[in-house]
């Protein structure tokens, strides 16, 4: 007779905005169960205990954390400490899973995946935008040759919300972020790539800190509250009389970056944090047809055209965007689900490591010539690349 399944311990590093991670992993008897939890704000970690039900221990270091002899890790600190984090994680012999992006450099995703391929330790990175019903069934459409084979994807990213929290704490930080082309882009980029079948080795992008760097900087930087923004509270417009704005804050709040993969495609993204909406356009052309999302949830559809038309016309095929439930159109729980498997069983995955590298490698690329005159900058691929 085969007993029951031990729990996978887990630990956290940073209780902030995507804690809810840890919620949907904390099942205890079931599987797996936070067993710590550390974060330098007092609150956060009274916070996980009043989450939690008691029952963990709350520290002060990542290596208390790690002497309490995890089998996991989400490393959900701010984005320049995920090198950091991970290579401890990985050293201990635990798996790490890494909220996107991967790091803020290409060099920092390399030093991560080197020391996952000398200890064995098992990386995961959070790209759950690849669970999101509305890109799984662009890239099913994709795979199925709905438009032919695919020639160029183009991305349109509307974060509206940019000034009510992206500008507001480390997030607008060069020093912590590199730029919200890499920081906000690598989920985008890692769709585009998705969907185009191809890695980026070539990058160029023009921006601009358009509106917010006029905005009046009376904020306090360093962390948003621990409830974060919420959507009724998106009052202020229009966006130059956001207040509250990082005094630190110098990335771009308006960026457009240009790519060439390693497979032939060409593809764009553009990223604008002061519009009165929020959501991302994806059009993907192959040389048989093209298709487009209008909307990212339920109640979107995908739109495909696949004949021969005579200016605007109706397309041949309506996708509905699927209904799901939970975060990010319902993928925050697959995607625990997905890590939680894959450290227990080694299970496969959608998600994949190399391609968070090549996400980041390609937002860096571009923040890199974004700042020296959008001169095209090359981007080397890894050895033996691929996933």
């Amino acid at each position: 007779m085969i007993g029951p399944v031990r729990d996978l311990r887990i630990g956290v590093i940073g209780y902030g905005l995507r804690s809810g991670l840890v919620r949907l992993a904390h099942r205890p008897g079931a599987g797996s169960a936070l067993v710590g939890v550390c974060d330098p704000r007092a609150e956060r970690g009274e916070q996980a205990l009043a989450d939690a039900g008691g029952g963990l221990a709350v520290v002060e270091t990542v290596e208390d954390l790690l002497a309490l002899d995890v089998d996991a890790v989400f490393v959900l600190s701010p984005d320049h400490l995920h090198k950091e984090h991970a290579v401890a994680v990985l050293e201990a012999g635990a798996a790490a899973y890494l909220e996107k992006p991967m790091a803020i450099t290409t060099a920092g995703c390399d030093r991560i995946l080197d020391t996952a391929a000398r200890t064995g330790s098992k990386v995961y990175v959070g790209h759950n935008m690849r669970h999101m019903p509305v890109v799984t069934e662009m890239r099913r459409l994709v795979v199925e040759g709905a438009i032919g084979s695919v020639k160029a994807v183009w991305c349109r990213h509307f974060v509206g919300h940019g000034g009510d929290f992206y500008f507001k704490d480390w997030h607008a930080e060069r020093a912590k972020s590199t730029g919200l082309l890499l920081q906000k882009g690598a989920h985008d980029i890692d769709v585009i790539h998705w969907l185009a079948g191809g890695y980026t080795r070539s990058a160029s992008a023009i921006g601009t800190l358009a509106v917010y760097g006029d905005a009046e900087r009376d904020g306090a930087g360093g962390y948003l509250p621990p409830t974060g923004w919420a959507a009724d509270e998106l009052t202020t417009w229009p966006p130059a009389a956001q207040t509250g704005i990082n005094p630190a804050a110098d990335v771009e709040d308006l960026s457009m970056m240009l790519m060439t993969l390693d497979n032939g495609v060409l593809a764009s993204y553009q990223q604008c944090h002061f519009t009165p909406d929020y959501w991302r356009s994806y059009t993907v052309i192959g040389d048989a047809g093209r298709l487009e999302c209008f909307g990212n949830g339920p109640g979107g559809e995908i739109r495909v055209w696949n004949s021969r038309k005579a200016g605007y016309a109706e397309p041949d095929l309506v996708v509905p965007v699927p209904d799901a439930v939970g975060g990010h159109g319902g993928a925050d729980p697959s995607i625990v689900e997905e890590f939680l498997g894959y450290v227990r069983d080694g299970r496969a995955t959608l998600t994949s490591v190399v391609a968070a590298r090549e996400a980041v490698a390609a937002g860096f690329a571009a923040t890199q010539s974004l700042r020296s005159g959008g001169v095209p900058v090359a981007i080397p691929p890894r050895p033996s690349a691929a996933g």
